[in-house]
């Protein structure tokens, strides 16, 4: 109960600052309007991201014991929150992205001394140690943590549930853990569920329409990452760095296959096109609130996999390699994907 009224203050400062946000993102045009990629009705506000950390930030201060962690959080979300309204507002380059990122990473790493020193036992025989290589490993974590949200951000409500799926999965293991970190994913689920009360507008369908927009998507990327970090490498470990995998599985695969699709088509791994898959699952025939409860329970999934293998102390190796089969299946089978729906079909 002593988490109720922190959770509950974040929920409904969240909604109280998407409804005073929303009238200034009309004027001063940090909306989002429909294109070839965006299909939607009207000029929509993109103020989710700003109303969830402004929420969280302001709890958190409260709620929990200021460190220079804590601290550097904070900074290093509130660049990447300001490089991501930016970003909706001007459609920046990638290469201003990347390099805001890596400046980002970078707090994380010089700032609070904090980066990855091993994979774990992934390879069975030994601990793959990362030593000083593990700061370059670090910072492709955090470009890619931040990306695959922002990727995965492509039908309403879609990066929100998936980001409670991971956010609720890190809740539980930083609470077993007894981990002082615990209350953040906690905030964070709050702020979320009060997104997509106005993303979803359900069960409110009066409600104003928001999105989360790039600020909001990259903000979630970073935030789970800096949480990811922070177990594998807390002193006493929260989980093991194999866990992660599964914690934040459909958008780290979604964007490598995406990427390697691109790549090999000869293309700029970050050129946006309608590849991803909420995009084809909408071309094979599903709504997109079928195209949400699919991917989400997917998801769920994998996120209870990881969790129980933690749990149960399965051997590391066979977590990674069931996760590179899973991978493998995944990507399989989007490359194979209007074969087998042609397959079906034909027998329905």
């Amino acid at each position: 109960m002593e988490y109720l009224i922190p959770f509950v203050t974040v929920f409904c400062l969240t909604c109280f600052a998407i409804k005073v946000l929303n009238p200034v993102a009309q004027r001063v045009g940090l909306v989002d309007l429909p294109n070839e990629r965006k299909i939607h009705s009207g000029e929509i506000p993109l103020i989710g991201g700003i109303s969830i950390y402004f929420s969280v930030l302001l709890v958190s201060s409260f709620v929990l014991e200021t460190s220079q962690l804590f601290n550097l959080y904070f900074i290093s979300a509130a660049l990447i929150l300001f490089i991501g309204v930016l970003d909706d507002k001007y459609d920046l380059s990638v290469r201003v992205r990347i390099v805001a990122q890596v400046i980002t990473a970078s707090i994380l790493i010089f700032g609070a001394g904090v980066y990855l020193t091993s994979l774990g036992k992934i390879f069975y025989f030994f601990d793959f140690s990362l030593g000083y290589v593990g700061v370059f490993v670090t910072v492709l974590a955090v470009i890619g943590a931040i990306n695959a949200f922002n990727m995965v951000d492509g039908i309403d409500g879609l990066a929100g549930m998936l980001s409670l799926v991971t956010f609720t999965s890190l809740a539980i293991l930083f609470y077993l853990a007894d981990n002082q970190w615990f209350l953040v994913p906690i905030l964070f689920i709050a702020a979320i569920i009060g997104y997509l009360l106005f993303n979803l507008r359900w069960p409110f369908a009066s409600l104003e329409k928001i999105f989360m927009g790039d600020a909001g998507s990259m903000l979630i990327g970073l935030t789970v990452v800096w949480l990811l970090v922070i177990g594998v490498e807390a002193d006493t470990k929260v989980f093991e760095p194999v866990t992660a995998l599964y914690i934040i599985g459909i958008p780290l695969m979604d964007m490598v296959a995406i990427m390697y699709r691109r790549i090999s088509k000869g293309m700029s791994p970050f050129r946006p096109d309608r590849d991803h898959l909420h995009h084809i699952f909408e071309r094979a025939g599903y709504s997109r609130k079928q195209t949400l409860v699919r991917i989400t329970l997917a998801s769920i999934v994998l996120a209870i996999i990881g969790i129980y293998g933690q749990l149960s102390h399965a051997p590391e190796w066979m977590m990674f390699v069931g996760f590179l089969a899973i991978f493998v299946v995944y990507n399989w089978f989007l490359a194979h994907v209007w074969q087998i729906i042609t397959f079906v079909r034909k027998f329905n």
